[in-house]
């Protein structure tokens, strides 16, 4: 059977990325491997068992491009309102809280932010299948 182990996206300013990372979802630096060119940086919590891998390319200075496949990054916590004042007060200008029912049945609470690549991160309230 198959384990997720990361995924990766493309930064074009590590450092502000690494600190957005850190301030907003409390990832610090499980493994970094710079080479000639490129650094691969590998982010983790004690709360995930699947990392996030940023690499960083040298010379890029143009934004990289989504394209119509990416959608978001997704993470649960357990009070969403304190996590969204929290990336407020950082000027992360997260999106308002939105709830989603289905049947007449709360789904999800959830809002979501950009990193510093415009990448989009899900922040979904502990609830239902999102524990």
């Amino acid at each position: 059977m198959a384990k997720i182990i990361h995924s990766m996206i493309r930064v074009i300013d590590l450092d502000a990325s690494l600190e957005f990372y850190k301030k907003a979802l409390n990832l610090d630096i499980a493994q970094r491997l710079d080479f000639d060119g490129f650094s691969l940086v590998y982010l983790r919590n004690d709360e995930n068992d699947m990392e996030l891998e940023l690499t960083w390319n040298e010379g890029t200075a143009e934004p990289y491009t989504h394209g119509t496949g990416y959608g978001h990054i997704a993470v649960a916590v357990d009070d969403l309102e304190a996590e969204h004042q929290n990336l407020v007060a950082l000027a992360y200008n997260p999106a308002e809280i939105k709830e989603f029912f289905r049947d007449g049945v709360l789904l999800a609470k959830f809002f979501f932010v950009q990193d510093p690549d415009g990448y989009k991160i899900e922040f979904l309230q502990r609830h239902g299948r999102y524990l």
